[in-house]
């Protein structure tokens, strides 16, 4: 309809004229009696908060590359840093349930692009979302959160602090009016716009049937890139980011790769962090442990040790730092 009429004609249609443009009686009843009452209930949300905006699709501010998908939202809710919108971004998303290796990448990748002079865009979610984001405001702050819910009913509630973080330096971000719960079909709905804002999605630990890959499939319509952190082929969460590179994503090793794809954006390189720690590689346990999650019976198997001995090397491994201890296993730390 946008591509016929600005939005101003549309509302100056008469029923008639909207019938033709293949509208039902409801959508077309909402064209020419507009909810008032819901209106002003937004409209009096926005005068809450200096930080509060509602941008329109023909808003100056409205995000330009948002505008090039297929299915750009026409209202934006918007809590924050506004000046966020426009500036160059990078999307973040994975699984809720990720590993502890899953949870350190996103952070320090995060705080690597963000240093870099990227803003870092995920959902907000539990997993690789809220660390993206917490790794992102531990060093410049710029991050935007994609809610699936109106930004009155923060989901999922435990990052309500989080969500208070974010908008004293980020931006919460909504297409649903500001009481909007968390329906379901939103959350998928709201991928295209976390696509849609960023040059490029890096996905780390889904699974193949991951809501991110959904992102992912979304940043690919939207011919944009798509990045894929690889993991181990026994970990299922790694499963959907190994599909991905091998349908062409881009593997990622480091945040260089991510940078270097953007040349024009002239973007801080990140030096490769330093460690002090030396891990010991001459330790037959630590030999038996993997970077990804090793449970005690396989370690046991692997070694030969009996029960006791196992343990207590697995707890001096521990008290030296080398080894992370889960609920499932072990996993080896790099030094």
């Amino acid at each position: 309809m946008l591509s016929h009429y600005s939005i101003q004609q549309l509302f100056a249609l008469n029923s008639k004229q909207l019938s033709q443009l293949k509208l039902t009686t409801e959508q077309t009843q909402a064209f020419l009696h507009p909810n008032q009452a819901h209106i002003q209930e937004c409209l009096a949300w926005q005068q809450l908060n200096q930080d509060n905006y509602i941008i329109s699709y023909g808003d100056s501010r409205y995000p330009e590359l948002l505008k090039q998908i297929s299915s750009p939202p026409l209202l934006l809710f918007a809590q924050g840093n506004i000046e966020l919108l426009n500036t160059p971004q990078i999307a973040i998303v994975g699984s809720r349930s990720c590993t502890p290796y899953g949870q350190e990448k996103a952070y320090d990748l995060a705080k690597q692009l963000a240093a870099a002079g990227l803003t870092v865009t995920s959902g907000l979610a539990i997993g690789v979302d809220g660390v993206a984001h917490q790794g992102a405001l531990t060093e410049t702050g710029a991050t935007i959160a994609v809610l699936g819910t109106g930004l009155n009913n923060i989901y999922p509630k435990r990052h309500k602090v989080l969500s208070k973080d974010i908008v004293k330096t980020g931006l919460l971000l909504s297409e649903f009016w500001p009481d909007t719960p968390a329906y379901p079909s939103n959350f998928p709905r709201r991928n295209r716009i976390i696509s849609g804002l960023s040059l490029g999605t890096l996905v780390i630990e889904a699974s193949v049937k991951s809501g991110s890959l959904i992102t992912a499939r979304y940043a690919i319509e939207q011919n944009r890139d798509v990045f894929a952190l690889p993991g181990s082929i026994d970990n299922p969460q790694a499963s959907g980011c190994l599909k991905l590179i091998q349908q062409g994503a881009k593997l990622v090793l480091s945040v260089n790769d991510i940078i270097n794809e953007f040349p024009a954006l002239n973007l801080n390189q990140v030096a490769a962090k330093k460690t002090l720690k030396t891990v010991p590689t001459d330790n037959p346990v630590l030999n038996c442990i993997d970077y990804s999650l090793t449970s005690f019976d396989v370690i046991l198997a692997r070694s030969g040790l009996d029960v006791v001995t196992l343990q207590n090397q697995l707890i001096e491994l521990e008290i030296n730092g080398t080894i992370n201890v889960q609920p499932q296993g072990y996993i080896k730390l790099k030094g």
